[in-house]
């Protein structure tokens, strides 16, 4: 039995047999480094909360930038009164916006990356339109639509639409063309090649555009409540602004954040599950297996 388990060894080819060894090891390696970056992260944050608890009312007076204390204790506060009502109302616009604006953009992009001619009819004035400062339309945008929730989810939408439209239009045009060439070899059809080549290679390049057009949109929103508005988290920090609560201000802020870093995440794990074909560029730096 023993000389079996022997010759089966023998067999393998030279280095084989530690193959597998080594991907637990690279395994290993990668939790390691991920609980060390968040150990990091965490230990930055706390030191910098820490410092600027210690220095409020030593080196700056709170009225201007209040403390973390004084931010957590609002939050409470107000996560007890009408913090969730104003939230959502926030999120729907924002996200509604994004939503529209992102599928819009992806979908224009393909349309103009397809049909060149198309698109250089139209590219001057997408060009155009781009030029204008999208916050400028603001006030219109509430004439037109109101102060309700219409005119937010429409400047959000704006905001994200350009974003995602030039990354997916710079995306497909800069696919290497051997790769179409190759697809046409093996008898791949038109729809085939561009589903399954073209548009999985421009992948990393929308997917960027959909993580930066969440804060965008977030901005679009918040301007939009701030030039008009009677709910909403822009409307409730500018209430606090023009009553000089910095405290509250900054926990309106805060929560921003917070919300931006939650669809972040959201977005990184998309990012994971559609590009799982890429390599892993950390795993450059592992052991050669010869």
């Amino acid at each position: 039995m023993a000389s079996t388990e022997m010759n089966a060894d023998a067999a393998l080819p030279p280095g084989a047999a530690n193959v597998e060894d080594d991907i637990k090891a690279w395994e290993a390696g990668e939790r390691r480094n991920k609980w060390k970056l968040m150990a990091v992260r965490l230990a930055l944050a706390i030191a910098l909360l820490s410092l600027w608890e210690y220095g409020t009312d030593r080196w700056f007076d709170a009225l201007w930038f209040s403390s973390p204390l004084r931010i957590a204790r609002h939050l409470v506060v107000w996560a007890q009164e009408d913090l969730l009502t104003h939230l959502v109302i926030t999120l729907r616009e924002t996200f509604v916006g994004y939503g529209c604006g992102t599928f819009l953009g992806i979908l224009t992009g393909v349309l103009l990356a397809r049909f060149t001619f198309l698109g250089k009819v139209l590219d001057p004035f997408i060009l155009a339109v781009n030029g204008i400062p999208r916050i400028a339309l603001a006030p219109l945008f509430i004439i037109w639509f109101g102060i309700g929730e219409p005119s937010k989810i429409v400047l959000a939408g704006m905001l994200s639409f350009f974003l995602c439209f030039y990354a997916t239009l710079s995306g497909l045009r800069s696919v290497d063309p051997a790769y179409v060439s190759i697809a046409s070899v093996m008898g791949a059809s038109k729809r085939q090649t561009f589903f399954k080549v073209i548009l999985p290679a421009a992948s990393p390049w929308i997917i960027t555009a959909m993580k930066i057009s969440v804060p965008f949109a977030l901005v679009g929103a918040i301007v939009g409540e701030f030039m008009a508005a009677t709910a909403g988290l822009g409307f409730k920090i500018q209430l606090y602004t023009a009553q000089f609560d910095t405290t509250g201000a900054v926990t309106g802020v805060f929560v921003l954040m917070m919300v931006v870093i939650a669809f972040n995440s959201i977005l990184n794990r998309l990012e994971t599950h559609v590009l799982r074909w890429r390599p892993d560029a950390s795993a450059g730096g592992g052991s050669e297996v010869q």
